[in-house]
């Protein structure tokens, strides 16, 4: 791998090196897992406190490799490596990185998350591992992709620590301390997504957990796994 990757005069270290492999292959199994079509959707990581590594606007994500890495600062939004142009959505995770103590996010089109947020303001709490998520997923209001009104409908949305929303006739985005923790969220909210949806359809009305019990459910999370 080249030195400074022709982005600019900046050396890429080896932490660069590793997040922005991180961030591409998080944005390929978007695709792999049926979240996303084509180009849409979007992957970003921190670096330090004070960098972002994105995906690009309209790069097929298989053609993305270790010199395309495309890098802004937190702060002021100015591309500091790269190339390529960010995302469109860059307003929208520079908002919640501001916003969070967000370290990854993942952005995707995933269709049953899509499908629910044109049905309810909220994601009703139909499984435990909604207690991972902070709670019941809230909608965010609709705004045009690319636009701080989407940014601010989004912290509205994640407001009291959630770790995901969905984002009304668009999508969800999901957050983590790790690329891998915002993957799994993003992915288990799908899950439930699709869950509510086949509950919902049979015209019953699907049974929902109260807040004690996602309590009880967040409180047994924090044993969960190998120490």
């Amino acid at each position: 791998m080249r030195g400074t990757n022709g982005s600019k005069g900046h050396p890429v270290h080896n932490a660069e090196q590793k997040t922005w492999s991180d961030v591409v292959d998080a944005a390929r199994r978007t695709v792999a897992d049926g979240l996303v079509v084509g180009t849409s959707g979007n992957v970003s990581a921190l670096v330090g406190d004070d960098l972002v590594l994105v995906t690009p606007t309209g790069v097929p994500y298989h053609r993305l490799g270790p010199d395309d890495v495309v890098g802004v600062d937190l702060a002021t939004g100015r591309q500091v490596r790269g190339l390529l142009r960010p995302t469109s959505e860059l307003p929208l995770h520079l908002a919640v990185y501001r916003g969070t103590s967000a370290r990854a996010i993942v952005h995707t089109h995933a269709p049953h998350a899509t499908a629910v947020s044109t049905l309810v303001a909220e994601l009703p709490a139909i499984h435990y591992m909604a207690a991972e998520l902070g709670g019941p997923v809230r909608v965010a209001d609709y705004a045009l992709y690319g636009t701080p009104e989407l940014a601010d409908a989004v912290l509205h949305a994640l407001r009291g620590d959630r770790g995901a929303c969905i984002m009304r006739n668009h999508g969800m985005i999901s957050l983590g301390d790790t690329l891998d923790r915002a993957y799994d969220r993003g992915a288990q909210l799908e899950w439930m997504c699709r869950v509510w949806l086949a509950a919902a359809s049979t015209g019953g009305t699907p049974a929902t957990l109260s807040p004690a019990e996602l309590a009880a459910a967040a409180t047994k999370f924090t044993g969960y796994g190998q120490p």
